[in-house]
Formats: C-alpha cells, structure tokens, sequence
C-alpha cells in the first residue's frame, strides 16, 4: 500500500485541510469496501437526496442513524435470539454493519424511516445566504457616471 504525506500542502494552502484530509482518507481505505448491506443513492431533487439501504430481518429498535459532522454512519446492532434454530438454508444475512457516508458541505439529515425492510434516509443541501450566488452591479466609468456621483453628493 502507498502512502502519501499531504504535510507540504498544508504550508502551501489555508483552509484546504478538509480537503487534504478527504484525500488522505480516500488513498487509505480498504481497496474492496464492503457490499454488505446492499444500498441505493437516489438523487430526488436538485438539493435533496435519498439513501435506501436493505435492512430485512432488523428491526427498528437495532438500527442507529447518526449525523457526525460530515459523516453519516448507519450500524445495526443483531440482538441476541434465544430461540435455537436449525437452517436448511441461510440466505438471509442479519450479521452486524456500520455502513459511512461521506457528506458534501451543507447537507443535513432531515429524516430516517423504516419500512418493508428497507431503510430510506432523507438528505436536503442547504447553502447559506451568504454563499449563494449573487448579482454584482457594473458601474458605468466616464463622464456621466462621475457627474452622477458628483451630483449625489
């Protein structure tokens, strides 16, 4: 496995750490992520997402969804059955997970609902005020613009 030192870019760069970290993060996972439980990414809307992931034979109650700063991280935990229980075929997997999503800036979990098995998880971007794209006015130069100026004042 190569490793990479990103410490040049942080005396280089202000406020690229993130992005130094996401990189670093990406070169050092496993190579084969797991598969396991098989998942949808939807994209709904233009700033609103949908994670479905197949959860069968979980119930509710084994299921934790939590937002860490800009990380989603979905685990289930199987509680133990006390009922013995003799498979002639086990295709159905209930085996513990922690599944982690990486979020882009500004985007929140709005909602988590269970149902037929499957697990949706509602995500809405919202960008601030302020970092939305804005119209700038383009002030004439000349002889009229100043005379205006000189007129108002």
């Amino acid at each position: 496995m190569r490793t990479y030192d990103f410490s040049p870019l942080y005396r280089a760069t202000v406020g690229f750490d993130r992005m130094a970290d996401l990189l670093d993060r990406v070169l050092t996972q496993d190579s084969a992520p797991s598969t396991y439980p098989p998942y949808n990414i939807e994209k709904i809307d233009e700033n609103a997402y949908r994670i479905s992931i197949a959860v069968a034979g979980f119930a509710e109650t084994e299921l934790a969804v939590e937002q860490r700063e800009a990380e989603l991280v979905i685990a289930a935990r199987k509680e133990k059955d006390e009922t013995q229980r003799t498979y002639l075929h086990r295709g159905i997997a209930t085996r513990a997970f922690e599944k982690r999503f990486q979020l882009a800036d500004h985007v929140r979990v709005t909602g988590a609902v269970h149902e037929n098995g499957m697990l949706h998880i509602d995500l809405v971007r919202e960008v601030p005020e302020a970092l939305k794209p804005r119209r700038i006015e383009i002030a004439t130069t000349g002889p009229k613009a100043i005379e205006a100026e000189r007129a108002e004042a």
